[in-house]
């Protein structure tokens, strides 16, 4: 993307002390933003995210970092995942991202090490609690997900509600995640004080993410109040996900059996459930998308949608 004066008009200080030319981040969605979304998001002159979900592994990472190629990108892992995966972690650290994100849990031990090697550090939060014990554990920035979101996060507070809040004791940079996929959306928060935005949903159906095709076509068919917060695949997946960070997800056949003719309220077995998500079966797979999620009107390149975006907030911020 050539840099441009609306481009400029968007810098915060946080995304200048990254070199970004746009203070966008593409959230790190397992199963989704891999290196060839990061690198675009790059290109795009933001920051890529390459994600590892709960099917996260040393293997699945070292292959997306390869895809990144030769571009600055940041890696997302989830709390749970990295305590399980051994080496995933040592691996994360030894590609040297510009930024490492790992939420979804309570042990922050990892961040001293981490910026020891010299990277910086995030997480995502949902309170001013939260929000505290980052900061008090050293993490160099907050990432304040509010319950508009897709995928896992804890369901508490709307994103501008908790932005405010964050954003009256944040002693680091906050970026703004959950709901955020138009212009006026990233105006609205870089507005509020927010350092840049974390955007999940608005490029999970972007040309280079790694969505299936039929997720990809549940998502542009979707409208922002088919999206449903649920626990129910892992539970039948049997994943260790706190209690706490249910999923907002698509809704289908599992999260709202009554919507089928003949009405089945049993549950898919695992082995069901896995054969649906290996065969991409939106009707039982889960497709994780945020309220955002009606804003998604075709499948583009990331670089057309983040610079609509920025342009689009940019003419909203200057007038």
């Amino acid at each position: 993307m050539t840099s441009t004066p609306q481009d400029h008009r968007l810098a915060t200080p946080w995304s200048r002390s990254l070199g970004l030319r746009v203070p966008v981040v593409n959230a790190p969605m397992g199963g989704v933003a891999g290196g060839r979304l990061a690198a675009a998001v790059d290109a795009a002159g933001g920051l890529g995210m390459i994600g590892m979900g709960s099917a996260g592994s040393v293997a699945t990472l070292e292959r997306e970092v390869a895809a990144a190629g030769d571009t600055a990108f940041g890696i997302g892992l989830v709390d749970w995942v990295r305590e399980h995966e051994t080496g995933l972690l040592a691996t994360a650290i030894a590609a040297g991202p510009r930024l490492l994100s790992i939420s979804f849990g309570t042990d922050l031990t990892w961040v001293p090490m981490v910026r020891a090697a010299g990277i910086r550090t995030a997480t995502q939060v949902y309170d001013v609690p939260g929000a505290h014990r980052a900061q008090d554990a050293g993490i160099d920035v907050l990432v304040v997900r509010g319950s508009e979101g897709g995928g896992h996060g804890a369901d508490r507070l709307a994103l501008l509600p908790l932005l405010d809040a964050v954003l009256e004791i944040a002693s680091v940079p906050v970026l703004a995640a959950g709901g955020i996929g138009s212009g006026r959306s990233l105006a609205a928060v870089l507005a509020a004080g927010a350092a840049g935005a974390w955007l999940g949903t608005g490029l999970a159906a972007a040309e280079e993410s790694l969505l299936p095709e039929n997720a990809r076509r549940a998502m542009l068919a979707a409208d922002s109040t088919h999206t449903v917060v649920t626990t129910v695949f892992d539970e039948v997946l049997d994943l260790p996900w706190p209690p706490i960070y249910p999923a907002r997800v698509l809704r289908n056949d599992v999260t709202d059996p009554w919507s089928r003719p003949e009405f089945d309220e049993e549950r898919p077995t695992a082995e069901v459930l896995r054969a649906a998500m290996d065969s991409d079966d939106v009707t039982i797979a889960p497709v994780d998308a945020g309220q955002g999620v009606g804003l998604i009107r075709h499948v583009e390149p990331a670089a057309t949608i983040i610079e609509r975006m920025c342009a689009d907030a940019a003419e909203l911020l200057g007038r």
